[in-house]
């Protein structure tokens, strides 16, 4: 099965947030409401010896989804391409799933009373095109693909990176798909911090 997920070169990434003004755009996503969020890591370190980088998070496309085994209707699933997604028709809006996220990633859509998420723009990305993330981003930091072929994207950019600088957010045995690189040349990758 197919697995579908992003690259965030970390290296690349300028922390400019037009990956999420392009998904809130293009997703019609609420105000104060995030399916895509750039989060400021460090400063770390002493003077004149800082370092930092932006960490865009995201729905991470875990292997074994927690959302997705708690839901109780089935709204939460993944998907004939192995996408993690939410069908709104038949979520009840018991926020299960946002607890079972240990990333935090899920959102609630107050008018819709339903649990909304990154879909990477399936709407675009299931007609061979990229996720607006990933289109838009100015720095050419995102790649996005089916991260068992080695022909996409995705795997080309985690191919050409050296393995001490491929990372992931913590896994608590959910397995998550979404990789960031990150040299050490650029900064310490902080876990959990």
């Amino acid at each position: 099965m197919a697995h579908y997920a992003i690259v965030v070169d970390l290296d690349r990434c300028i922390g400019c947030h037009g990956c999420e003004i392009a998904c809130k755009n293009e997703n019609n996503i609420a105000l104060g409401e995030y399916w895509n969020k750039v989060v400021e890591r460090g400063p770390f370190g002493e003077y004149p010896d800082l370092e930092m980088y932006f960490l865009p998070t995201m729905c991470q496309q875990c292997q074994d989804a927690p959302c997705v085994n708690v839901c109780p209707t089935g709204a939460s699933y993944r998907d004939a391409d192995g996408m993690v997604l939410v069908d709104k028709e038949k979520c009840i809006g018991c926020k299960y799933c946002m607890m079972a996220c240990p990333y935090g990633v899920r959102s609630w859509n107050a008018a819709e009373s339903v649990v909304e998420k990154c879909t990477l723009c399936a709407h675009l990305s299931k007609n061979g095109e990229l996720p607006m993330c990933v289109r838009t981003c100015s720095a050419g930091a995102r790649f996005y693909g089916d991260i068992d072929d080695p022909s996409s994207d995705a795997s080309k950019a985690l191919a050409a990176a050296d393995p001490a600088s491929i990372h992931t957010l913590q896994d608590v045995g959910n397995h998550p798909a979404t990789h960031y690189i990150l040299s050490p040349k650029r900064a310490a990758w902080k876990e959990g911090e």
